[in-house]
């Protein structure tokens, strides 16, 4: 048990402090604001606010924690060791920044409550974060500070126990087109077999006809080859089905599809599934209850997990979505231009809603690296992508953290435009496996 001297309480402090000592290094702590008390304690303590009781070990307390209500934030950040640090305090104190305060503004994602850009899928953009301006999105800063607290406070209670932290690796899998020729309905297997031929793709359309008459496997059914590696490698393998209405952005297999019921169902008698919420429920929450309960019908049990589809995520709206859904896990959050850390963790974390300033049971679950970031949107070659995840695969074990990626069956497919990619999803697992 740690006491903590603190000069006032808030639903932003208490959901900061479970995450970092409860959630993340599995200790109890408790708030005094008797100041006597906290002389007194001879047990593991620190005092967070703006005045040094004595010679404790002291973080100052920024005015983030204890503030009501969302307004712009004049964030400094600096270089810290190896890394960057926000919220500077004073070079005197345990720590030349607030540990705390930072950790909040970014697990909250508090500046994507303020006016911003939207790209053209509505969504906010890397490039516009804080830590891409700054140069730390490729770092989990949150479980850098969280580390160097728990370093702090064992030195000075060295008897202090702290939970082991332990790298893991998770395999996310969107599957958006279940198969690229099979199951389509006449109509747009029609459609697509005049469009090749009117725009002369002589191999696509000689492909399609193989596949339809059963004389070559559809390009996008790699699901034995990820079931292999799962197999092999033993990672946690996770999978999400988009199953809403078609449109321009929603295209995959209908879920009336005996066979694609079929396979969903194989699916989920292995490994865990989630819904992956259409494009357009983003607009239409409804959509996210019904296109859970295909899922939740299909494989006859509730479905509690998602991410949305394109990485549509608008705060606070789509997490709240999610809740009234009773989805309990989410794993949207990461760019999709910029590999890194949107919420600079590599861990799990629940999500705290600013607009109602109280903490909610969403964990929300983040990723480091999409294979269309590296491929589609940031044009990098498949022989030199693990020069951009490695470093990532690297910083997240340093802090015994969660290694989560986000693949494609179709990326697997050896099929323009993802030539060389499968090979790149192996090494990634070979890589996460070495550093176990």
């Amino acid at each position: 048990m740690i006491l903590v001297y603190t000069a006032s309480t808030s639903a932003r402090l208490f959901y900061v402090f479970n995450t970092v000592f409860k959630e993340m290094l599995g200790t109890e702590f408790r708030f005094t604001q008797d100041a006597t008390e906290f002389s007194f304690h001879s047990g593991p303590k620190f005092n967070y606010s703006e005045t040094p009781l004595g010679n404790e070990v002291f973080f100052f307390a920024s005015r983030l924690l204890f503030e009501k209500g969302i307004k712009e934030q004049h964030v400094s950040v600096f270089d810290w060791e190896n890394t960057k640090a926000m919220f500077a305090t004073h070079p005197k104190y345990s720590l030349p920044f607030d540990p705390f305060a930072a950790i909040f503004y970014l697990l909250s994602r508090y500046e994507e409550y303020l006016p911003h850009r939207r790209d053209v899928h509505g969504r906010f953009e890397a490039q516009d974060s804080l830590a891409y301006q700054k140069g730390f999105l490729q770092k989990p800063v949150v479980d850098i500070y969280v580390k160097k607290v728990a370093g702090i406070l064992k030195g000075v209670f060295p008897d202090l126990e702290f939970k082991e932290r332990k790298f893991e690796f998770v395999s996310t899998i969107d599957i958006d087109n279940a198969w690229a020729f099979r199951e389509k309905g006449l109509i747009r297997t029609s459609g697509a077999l005049l469009r090749s031929l009117f725009t002369m793709k002589f191999s696509e359309l000689s492909d399609r006809l193989l596949v339809l008459a059963g004389q070559r496997k559809d390009p996008f059914d790699t699901y034995d080859e990820i079931f292999s590696l799962q197999k092999k490698y033993k990672f946690r393998q996770i999978f999400f089905f988009l199953l809403g209405d078609y449109g321009m952005n929603d295209k995959n297999v209908s879920v009336s599809r005996r066979n694609f019921q079929s396979l969903i169902k194989h699916i989920a008698d292995y490994y865990e599934v989630g819904i992956h919420p259409s494009y357009g429920s983003l607009a239409n929450p409804q959509k996210v209850r019904l296109e859970q309960s295909r899922l939740q019908k299909v494989i006859r049990r509730e479905v509690k997990r998602s991410r949305q589809h394109f990485l549509r995520l608008e705060f606070p709206h789509t997490y709240r979505n999610l809740i009234d859904c009773d989805i309990t896990d989410d794993y949207t959050m990461g760019y999709a231009s910029q590999p890194g850390f949107r919420a600079g963790t590599c861990s799990t974390f629940y999500f705290y809603d600013l607009e109602y300033d109280k903490p909610t049971m969403l964990r929300v679950h983040p990723f480091a690296v999409m294979d269309a970031t590296l491929n589609l949107y940031m044009k990098i070659q498949p022989g030199e992508s693990m020069g951009f995840v490695w470093p990532l695969i690297k910083e997240v074990k340093e802090v015994g953290g969660t290694f989560t990626v986000l693949w494609h069956n179709e990326s697997l497919s050896e099929r323009p435009p993802w030539e060389g990619w499968k090979n790149v999803y192996l090494d990634i697992i070979k890589a996460a496996q070495d550093q176990k």
